[in-house]
Parts: C-alpha cells; structure tokens; sequence
C-alpha cells in the first residue's frame, strides 16, 4: 500500500511490511492508442524480453514458464491463451426439444488472449504512430508472419470488465480465496 502525491512525486507508505518494487507511472497520453501507449514506454524497458498485461483481469498463471517457453521458441511475442468463462448458459437442441441444459458452464469455447504477454523488443520496431492497435495492427500481422506462440492456462483467469466481475472478484479477495494471490 502506497500513497504517491502528484505534485511532488513523493511517495509515502501506508503502512508496515512494504515489499521492495519500483512502480513508474507514464502519462501516455489520453488519445493514445494500445500500441501508441507501449512504443512511448520504450525508455523505460528492458533490452531483452519484457511483459506485458492490460491489467483488467486477473490469472494464477506461472509468469516464469511463460517467459522460459518465450525464450526456448524465438519468436516475438508469447500470449498467454485462455479459455473465457461464458456469459450465457447454452442448450442443445433435437429440433425444438431440448436435449442438454446448462447454465453459464466454467469454460467457454475457444480460447482467447489472457493478457498476460511477453514481447522481444524488436516488436517495438513495428510501432509507427501513437494511434495504431497493438491487437490489430502488431501482433494480427505478426501471428501471420507466424511470430505469435501461446502457452495455454486452463486454471483460474476472469476479467473485471463489468461491476458483477468486479464484486466477484473483491468476494473472493474478502474471503480469503483469491487464486490469483500466489505471494506471501
């Protein structure tokens, strides 16, 4: 727990058993695009590899494997795959009678980017403009070019991108069941 005065650029701990992280907050610029936002952070990463999440969800995924299978193929980008949870519950038909009923299963079809992604630096060199999408304009072409793998994570990952993500999600922080928290 931190608290960062914008003025001054202080910050001041909120209390005891702070653990030792540097934290850099980037005015990106509120116009700016996804892939915009990641080229003008170009100063501040590394040389090598370099992760990357959107922060809107949250993942019991293991970072290191994510990174070590980065490493061992060589392409550019690592996108951790993800098999989003349903919205709906769905049923199966025999012409107008329903055979199967299930409401809202755990997992949904397909799989989706988890955004949790590891990046070689040289993706930054694909970045033009501050208006291009990181989705569509990067990493689309470089999955054609065949420079896109995924490691697949079938645990927990679920995105807060509405108010019930959000309340279910503080329930389980509250009730001491929070599977994303895997620190001490």
């Amino acid at each position: 727990d931190i608290s960062v005065t914008t003025l001054t650029g202080a910050p001041e701990p909120l209390g005891d058993g702070a653990d030792d992280w540097t934290v850099d907050l980037v005015d990106t610029g509120f116009a700016t695009s996804t892939g915009g936002r990641l080229a003008r952070l170009s100063p501040y990463l590394p040389d090598e590899c370099f992760c990357l999440t959107y922060g809107d969800c949250l993942i019991n995924a293991d970072i290191r494997k994510a990174v070590e299978f980065h490493e061992s193929h060589g392409k550019m980008v690592t996108l951790t795959a993800v098999r989003p949870p349903s919205r709906f519950g769905w049923m199966e038909l025999e012409g107008a009678r329903v055979s199967e009923f299930v409401e809202k299963p755990e997992v949904g079809e397909g799989w989706v980017n988890g955004g949790f992604m590891v990046f070689r630096r040289e993706v930054l060199d694909r970045i033009t403009s501050d208006t291009e999408s990181l989705e569509l304009d990067v990493i689309g072409p470089l999955a054609a070019e065949g420079e896109v793998m995924a490691v697949t994570h079938d645990d927990f990952w679920q995105p807060m991108d509405t108010l019930k993500d959000v309340r279910q999600l503080r329930a389980l922080w509250d009730e001491g069941a929070a599977p994303w928290k895997l620190w001490l």
